[in-house]
């Protein structure tokens, strides 16, 4: 069974009168159990939109996404899903042991368990030293690693991130490869969208190549004998496909 399934999804938004913009078209895609899978596309290719769409935040046009075989609208999926968006945004006045306290209580965690996976994940991502700085301190790249371990602090089977390595430098970096491998390690489901052709080849087991809404390429980059570079490939799609959509 699929743990991430698109069903034919058209997306579109009104843009004006009588005017449309297809986000998404006839989009079809199953990611599997334990499975990473990068998902690549120059901007306005409709990556974000189709995350939107699984985590229930937009709807499509026609067609359905489904999450461990039930509807995302389905509420008690909420609680298997951790997600990072592109550009996370907190209540800054809070540190991040008070962030991810109040994230574990809403998710039903007790609080000892909070404690532990609190200094476990800011350990992870390279914040213990920083916790009981406010977060309006942070640079951007601690901001997103501070996102990183509130998507994971109540344990989820999917982990969806929009971009996780936006504002890091390699240190960073390196930490969020460490962590999404951790992750394919205990059995859970990564999806992941970025821009960083190298991060995505070092820790994907599947990429998927979306150009104007279309998922023009599905690469199993594992058994897949890649004999030019992934950037010369995905260049080479993108210009087939019409290049990226302003």
């Amino acid at each position: 069974m699929a743990i991430i399934s698109f069903n034919n999804i058209t997306k579109n938004y009104k843009t004006g009168f009588r005017k449309k913009k297809t986000a998404l078209r006839d989009f079809s895609l199953d990611i599997h159990e334990g499975e990473v899978f990068g998902f690549l596309g120059p901007n306005g290719a409709g990556k974000s939109t189709a995350i939107k769409l699984l985590l229930n935040l937009i709807f499509p046009t026609t067609g359905k996404a489904e999450i461990l075989g039930r509807r995302v609208a389905d509420r008690e999926i909420k609680k298997l899903i951790g997600y990072l968006p592109e550009n996370p945004y907190f209540y800054d006045y809070l540190n991040p042991i008070e962030l991810l306290s109040f994230a574990g209580k809403t998710s039903g965690m007790d609080s000892l368990k909070i404690r532990k996976k609190t200094e476990s994940l800011l350990n992870t991502v390279g914040l213990w030293s920083e916790r009981k700085r406010a977060i309006r301190s942070y640079s951007k790249g601690m901001v997103q690693r501070v996102g990183l371990a509130l998507a994971l602090i109540h344990d989820p089977k999917v982990v969806i991130l929009d971009e996780p390595m936006t504002g890091l430098d390699p240190i960073g970096r390196k930490q969020v490869i460490d962590l999404i491998l951790k992750l394919k390690s205990e059995g859970k489901t990564v999806f992941f969208s970025s821009h960083i052709l190298e991060d995505i080849e070092r820790v994907c087991d599947r990429i998927g190549i979306l150009v104007n809404g279309r998922l023009v390429r599905i690469m199993d980059i594992k058994s897949e004998s890649l004999t030019r570079p992934l950037e010369e490939i995905f260049i080479e799609e993108v210009e087939k496909a019409g290049g990226a959509r302003e």
